[in-house]
């Protein structure tokens, strides 16, 4: 009998490669999750908050990215946590995804073994 087991939030867009190896995972370990569109309904200005408050800006935005590399090198070069916010509310492909809330804790990207750990109840027998 197959149910889900955990609840949690995925935060992204979906048709990001990364994102679909996160779904992928999730659905294959029967873990539900309620996903939120940032294309469709933009960014959650209280998750946003979350991530910054747990994680700082640095990690939040994926400055690896072509989103970040497409900002002037102005903004770059100035960037804090309040200007981080309105970037990534004005461009959500800025933030590192996916980003995921579990139990009030924000965790970003996807590797299975990171996910194994992040749900660790789910391997007792």
């Amino acid at each position: 009998m197959t149910h889900a087991k955990h609840s949690v939030a995925i935060y992204g867009i979906k048709n990001c490669d990364t994102m679909k190896k996160a779904f992928q995972w999730l659905d294959q370990h029967h873990v539900s999750y309620v996903f939120h569109d940032y294309k469709k309904a933009g960014v959650d200005t209280e998750i946003l908050h979350l991530a910054m408050e747990q994680h700082g800006w640095e990690k939040v935005l994926n400055r690896n990215g072509t989103s970040w590399r497409s900002l002037p090198d102005n903004v770059r070069d100035t960037m804090d946590a309040s200007r981080a916010v309105k970037a990534a509310l004005e461009n959500p492909s800025l933030i590192r995804r996916p980003l995921m809330v579990k139990d009030g804790s924000v965790h970003f990207g996807f590797d299975a073994d990171k996910y194994t750990m992040i749900f660790p109840d789910m391997w007792a027998v």
